[in-house]
């Protein structure tokens, strides 16, 4: 049988350690075809070039007959999706996944996140797409623990297939060399940013800012992904893109906006 065709792609760009290891671990599971941005594109959200040229090109890391097909890419992570799908794919992929993130994407953050838009742009387009992301900013993270985790995920989404319209939001603890405790399926908890702007002068004598900012969880709930997190369990959030607010659409419609 026709070994199923994984896409990888990532936000902290092709040589990210994160990306390697995610690349590694498809190949043990399927054919994988790579495309990722050229340079790092964290927070980028679901931005998309459209103001720019596009250029891709195809990149080696390995001298071996089963090294996967790789291209870099000028542009965001949901450019990469998008080239792949249009361009650069010889058939249509069975599943996508993102990753490995440097740093969580857990609660609010996937709205910032690029590697949850690559995943989220895959799911636009009817593919099946997963967004890992380890709570271990480091360049030289481990994320050997989490491996046979990831790849179960990966498996069961095969066999079964997620939601039309949804795509997974996973979350990997930072064990410290150590198994996770288990993998939980949560919902996102309730949280923000408390932000700042450190302002500065440069010796011009024109201000500029750095944003800053400290995480304010607002949920207390043992059914979060953040619950999940401090607990050293995976955590496994089922996404949606339709941003509808289904349950409010009775209260507008109580407005008088026809008279």
């Amino acid at each position: 049988m026709q070994k199923p065709l994984i896409l990888v792609t990532n936000d902290d760009g092709i040589t990210a350690p994160g990306l390697r290891s995610l690349v590694a671990y498809m190949q043990e599971i399927g054919e994988v075809v790579v495309v990722a941005p050229d340079s790092p594109q964290s927070g980028m959200g679901h931005a998309i070039t459209l103001d720019n040229t596009l250029y891709s090109k195809r990149v080696i890391f390995e001298k071996d007959k089963e090294a996967p097909i790789e291209y870099s890419c000028s542009g965001t992570p949901a450019d990469c999706v998008k080239l792949a799908l249009q361009e650069l794919l010889h058939r249509k992929p069975d599943l996508c996944v993102s990753g490995i993130n440097h740093g969580s994407n857990s609660s609010i953050n996937v709205i910032y996140s690029g590697t949850m838009s690559a995943a989220i742009e895959a799911g636009i387009e009817g593919i099946p797409a997963i967004g890992f992301s380890l709570c271990d900013y480091s360049w030289d993270a481990d994320f050997k623990p989490a491996k046979a985790s990831i790849k179960r995920i990966v498996q069961e989404a095969i066999e079964h297939g997620i939601p039309r319209g949804v795509v997974l939001n996973v979350n990997i603890p930072k064990t410290n060399g150590q198994p996770p405790a288990g993998i939980k399926v949560c919902r996102q908890a309730r949280a923000n940013w408390k932000e700042k702007f450190d302002k500065r002068t440069n010796p011009m004598g024109k201000d500029y800012y750095w944003l800053t900012g400290e995480f304010e969880l607002l949920d207390k709930g043992e059914d979060t992904d953040e619950w999940a997190l401090a607990n050293g369990y995976i955590s496994v959030v089922p996404t949606q893109f339709d941003l509808t607010a289904h349950h409010a659409i009775q209260d507008v419609n109580n407005w008088t906006l026809n008279e």
